[in-house]
């Protein structure tokens, strides 16, 4: 038995959807992109995303979930590294 109710489920999968097609809009759109901004709304959408695929249960998918929050943590930590590896008047 799942903690979530499958209506949860899809709202939790839904604010996921929307934050990884938001980031992708974004980064699209932006002049000059916010690579640790862009990275930790992907995370956070492919996480809500894996949360409802323990409802909807569908491998395929959740593994990508896995993938991608993978890569948007790698994508944090660059993001990070490059900040701190900056002067102080640059940041």
């Amino acid at each position: 038995m799942s903690i979530i109710t499958p209506f949860a489920a899809d709202l939790i999968g839904f604010a996921g959807s929307f934050c990884i097609v938001a980031a992708f809009a974004y980064a699209n759109s932006a002049k000059q992109m916010n690579k640790l901004l862009f990275n930790i709304v992907n995370f956070v959408g492919a996480a809500l995303l894996a949360i409802s695929l323990t409802v909807n249960y569908n491998l395929p998918t959740l593994v990508l979930e896995f993938v991608w929050m993978a890569i948007a943590l790698y994508g944090i930590v660059g993001a990070l590294s490059r900040r701190r590896s900056r002067p102080a008047e640059t940041r």
